[in-house]
Parts: C-alpha cells; structure tokens; sequence
C-alpha cells in the first residue's frame, strides 16, 4: 500500500499465502497455555468473546496475576484479563463484563460448568436435598397418576 493520505484500496493480492495455520502450542506446552486454552469465556457479549478466542488463538492472551479493580463496585474482584467488571457486579447488572455495554451475553456466568465440581465438594448437603427433591417429585408423579385414573373413570 501506499502513503498517500486516502489510498486505502489494495491493487494486488496477497504475496504470500500462508501453507498452515498457526499453533499456539506447538511449542509452547506449558501447564498455562493448557489453563488459557482451556478457558471458558462466560459473562461477555459476542463480539467480546471472539475478541477473547482471537487473543487465545494467536497466544496474545495475557492472564492477570493478580485482581484488577471493579468499575461498578471499585473493589479488586476481577479475576478474570480484559475484563472491566467482576462476576457479581455483570450479573446482577445484566452487561458484558469486559465491554460493560447491555449486550445479549453468550454465555451466562450462572451456566458454568464449575458449579458442579463445587457441588460434589458439598457432598451430603447435596444428596440430601436431591434426594428431598426426588421425594417430591415422586409424589407430584403419583397425584399425577391419581388424576389420569380419575379422568379415565
């Protein structure tokens, strides 16, 4: 391209075309590479979460070492890179907790697959109230099953 002020249109093709993609792992194995590729982008919009991909695709993603300070809360919850607002904060307000505009999030923070690891932490509180809830859903089964019998009668 050119310098002139304006001349934004390309006249030829790409020199050269790339024969692979790139591997942000190729080489590097670490164990941190592993956790950022692993990572689950929740509480963002759309157009932030491909920004996210885009950063750990290209191993420009940079974790935080330690919390960064909340915009709405001004406390230092923030845990998570390139993010603006803590967990709490994005969903009690509905936003994107990197870009803080009310956007349709992608991936709510309340749908994370951590939730379950913790509940098998809590163990007998858990079984307990699943198994309450099983009761429960054994008798609604069987009112159910009294008002087919009656309506067949």
């Amino acid at each position: 391209m050119s310098s002139q002020k304006g001349n934004v249109a390309r006249s030829r093709p790409q020199k050269h075309q790339n024969t692979f993609t790139f591997k942000n792992d190729k080489f590097d194995k670490s164990v941190q590479t592993k956790k950022i590729n692993a990572k689950l982008h929740d509480g963002v919009c759309q157009r932030c979460k491909e920004v996210l991909e885009w950063r750990v695709k290209y191993s420009k993603y940079k974790p935080l070492s330690k919390p960064k300070k909340c915009v709405k809360c001004l406390q230092k919850t923030v845990k998570d890179s390139y993010h603006i607002i803590c967990r709490p904060c994005a969903c009690e307000l509905e936003v994107c907790a990197k870009c803080g505009k009310k956007e349709d999030i992608v991936i709510p923070f309340n749908k994370e697959p951590g939730n379950s690891a913790n509940t098998e932490n809590q163990g007998s509180n858990c079984r307990r109230s699943c198994r309450g809830e099983e009761d429960s859903d054994e008798d609604l089964d069987a009112d159910a099953d009294s008002d087919g019998e009656d309506g067949d009668s």
